[in-house]
């Protein structure tokens, strides 16, 4: 293995630390690693030509209070291939935010499990009111370029693919919204276009654009909802984009409070919004569904007169918890898949009649899926998910489902090692949808070693083609993406 130590960043983090999400599998790293000819068990595939990518909350600074996983900071994971060599490489995002609070010397923003007043107090360690831009939810590239976003809206911050060469925010000619770009940005590998929608606490409460192949806001609409909302995700077809108002969201009577609660509203349906890819509010058709909250979409297509949506239906958003629970253990219930019952989901909406059908498209409790990225926006096969850990923020296998005919393939890792969301890589001249590649990141917390392993999708019970070691044992994070090499050129 050939490596080099390009940066090495001071953390403030406690010695000794014991929190659950800074320790085990999600202990962040302050190192940054260039690497080449690493060590490989088994061959790595000479048509395996691009770049896999994935964020990660890996924080160098602690909460004031209290600190929730989604407030660390960004860092990306780059591993590219080329002809049966991988380069790896791993870049903190250099946001703004991670810069004051470096300077500071300590938390300049209240997390996500704090009041946002928290940052007003007197005592000289802040006066920041809102939540850090860590840039540390997602990451896409586009026009050539890795853009890491927040899930909570702020800037996309720019990179290149390869080499994770920072190059700043992007400004789409000094037309990026003044409300920020919400995580899940959406690429449509056809068109060359970038979909986002971002929320907000005032009305309209939402909006949604289009970016052009070449980088120009071409499209930018208000989406007014009843109130603000929680919205995570988007997914799009070849001429609709869909969007959600899902009944888990902050209580608005506490908001001008600066009390940030959610509650799930059983009672309220499900809306799920189809807007014209380039429409307006005027075009937007509603359809109320079975009350729940997505996390995430898996794709959505047209057919008939009918769109279908595909996503994780959580059959409980909000799990109850005993008197005795600690305020940590309430909070981080929500990062519980197997509590919240996720399944994935069918929605058939006629855009004729306005009727809505939907259900199971199975029992087995998963989420973070990924398809064959060359017919995202069209009718499907496959879905490329991962097996969550029963009580824990963590991935413990990864589970190949047809949502055609039911049928279902799973590899689980051993005991201690964690996967990262899962991307497709289609082999060149691919004979089917799922003639290709999954790829993932691993944290195996026992031997204190991470790999980047990869799956021969036709066969993903067989287990990995490759394990590729990695200099150190990486952080556990969220979102992850696949650019093949032919997309790694900016357009324009």
């Amino acid at each position: 293995m050939t490596i080099s130590l390009d940066h090495e960043w001071e953390s403030l983090l406690p010695n000794g630390d014991t929190h659950p999400y800074r320790t085990g599998a999600w202990r962040p790293q302050t190192r940054e690693w260039t690497a080449r000819d690493m060590d490989v068990e088994g061959e790595i595939p000479s048509d395996l030509n691009g770049v896999y990518l994935r964020n990660t909350e890996n924080p160098l600074v602690p909460n004031a209070d209290r600190y929730h996983p989604f407030d660390g900071d960004g860092m990306i994971h780059s591993i590219s291939f080329r002809e049966g060599h991988a380069e790896y490489r791993n870049r903190m995002v250099r946001t703004e935010g991670l810069a004051t609070d470096l300077a500071a010397g300590g938390p300049q923003w209240s997390g996500l499990a704090e009041s946002p007043l928290t940052a007003v107090r007197t005592d000289g360690w802040g006066a920041r009111t809102r939540m850090k831009d860590a840039s540390s939810t997602d990451i896409v590239v586009h026009s050539g370029v890795a853009l890491s976003s927040f899930y909570q809206c702020g800037d996309l911050y720019q990179l290149d693919p390869v080499t994770l060469e920072d190059k700043g925010r992007a400004s789409w000619s000094g037309a990026f919204p003044e409300a920020g770009v919400s995580a899940h940005t959406k690429v449509d590998e056809k068109t060359g276009e970038l979909l986002f929608f971002n929320y907000q606490t005032t009305y309209p409460y939402m909006h949604y654009g289009v970016v052009s192949r070449e980088g120009v806001l071409t499209h930018y609409t208000p989406v007014p909802l009843p109130g603000p909302r929680l919205p995570h995700d988007m997914c799009f077809t070849a001429n609709y984009s869909i969007l959600n108002d899902c009944p888990l969201f902050w209580k608005e009577d506490l908001i001008e409070r600066g009390v940030y609660a959610t509650k799930f509203h059983k009672d309220m349906p499900t809306r799920l919004g189809v807007i014209p890819r380039h429409g307006t509010e005027k075009d937007i058709k509603w359809f109320d569904c079975e009350a729940t909250y997505v996390l995430h979409w898996i794709n959505a297509y047209e057919e008939g007169d009918e769109v279908i949506v595909d996503g994780y239906f959580q059959f409980d958003p909000s799990p109850t918890m005993g008197p005795d629970a600690t305020i940590d253990q309430r909070m981080f219930r929500f990062l519980d898949l197997y509590a919240m019952q996720s399944k994935p989901y069918r929605w058939r909406l006629n855009m004729k009649t306005g009727a809505v059908r939907e259900g199971l498209l199975s029992d087995t409790i998963t989420e973070f899926g990924m398809i064959n990225p060359q017919i995202v926006g069209k009718k499907y096969d496959y879905v490329y998910s991962v097996v969550p850990t029963e009580g824990w923020f963590t991935f413990e296998g990864l589970i190949k489902h047809n949502v055609t005919t039911g049928e279902e393939e799973t590899f689980h890792l051993p005991s201690g090692v964690y996967a990262s969301e899962s991307v497709f890589a289609p082999r060149p001249n691919s004979r089917s949808e799922d003639d290709g590649y999954l790829i993932t990141f691993t944290m195996d917390v026992v031997k204190d070693v991470s790999h980047c392993e990869i799956f021969d999708a036709l066969r993903l019970s067989d287990g990995p083609v490759a394990r590729i070691r990695l200099p150190e044992r990486i952080c556990s994070g969220t979102h992850a993406f696949w650019a093949d090499a032919a997309t790694l050129t900016p357009q324009g």
